[in-house]
């Protein structure tokens, strides 16, 4: 079996004396996909920060691309080349992106950064992630305001990808948007995998989502793993009463919400 493209040993994370993630292990194959679900405050989302640098853990061993990034980079060189290797994509598409400037410019500037194409090279090279990501010309020279949220989580995505990474970490990437929209932006990731071979590791509370993308799941509870395998047999065959009642929260077809549940809302 190929090595893991990104494997975390005893992973542990407090906050004073509150502990966020406890001794927690899992490996991703390359272009494989791992779905990290949990309800909030589970401490997926910190696993995910620690990944990429926002968060030191405080004991345990990350390792990326082969090597070790459990603690903070050394140099604005060490910076670019982690960044080159793993990207995240956040939850809300209406802050991720800088308002005064155009998707295009986006993309561009982390091309600039992240590789040694030319100015015409990366402007093809704009144009390229655009198509991947089901873009348009006017898309990419608009302003996020113009934008609906598919579309900037798409820009998002492509800003991304940009950098050539080969694991893409998806925080709830599609929860703030409309079903058919989610949809829509699933089938992007999808595609994408499929052309480019990159690895992705999803945060997620829906599991109707991860059974669309992912190979396998991970259940996270209180900041430890309480079930992991394939995601068809963690969904459909759950040994955990955690994971069963997070499978029995999904809403069915014809579910109404009760009076109660819309006076909450």
């Amino acid at each position: 079996m190929a090595e893991p493209i990104l494997e975390l040993a005893g992973l542990r994370k407090t906050f004073g004396d509150a502990v966020a993630v406890d001794d927690l292990s899992l490996t991703l194959p390359p272009a494989g996909a791992v779905a990290i679900v949990g309800e909030s405050g589970s401490g997926k989302t910190t696993v995910a920060r620690m990944i990429v640098g926002l968060e030191r853990p405080t004991a345990g061993r990350i390792t990326a691309c082969g090597r070790d990034r459990s603690t903070p980079p050394r140099s604005a060189r060490e910076r670019r080349r982690r960044g080159g290797e793993v990207q995240i994509v956040f939850q809300d598409p209406y802050s991720s992106l800088d308002p005064r400037q155009s998707p295009g410019a986006a993309v561009e500037e982390v091309l600039r950064l992240h590789t040694s194409l030319s100015a015409s090279r990366r402007r093809e090279r704009v144009a390229e992630l655009a198509d991947l990501v089901g873009l348009s010309d006017r898309h990419m020279a608009a302003l996020p305001a113009a934008l609906s949220g598919g579309q900037r989580q798409r820009v998002a995505i492509a800003r991304a990808l940009a950098a050539e990474p080969r694991i893409l970490i998806l925080d709830e990437s599609v929860a703030a948007l409309d079903v058919s929209i989610q949809a829509q932006v699933l089938n992007v990731l999808a595609d994408v995998r499929e052309r480019t071979g990159v690895a992705y590791l999803f945060i997620s509370h829906d599991l109707a989502v991860v059974r669309q993308v992912a190979d396998d799941i991970v259940v996270m509870r209180h900041g430890s793993i309480v079930e992991r395998g394939p995601a068809a047999q963690v969904l459909d065959q759950p040994s955990h009463p955690y994971t069963r009642l997070l499978r029995a929260s999904v809403p069915r077809p014809g579910w109404r919400p009760t009076r109660k549940e819309q006076e909450k809302a």
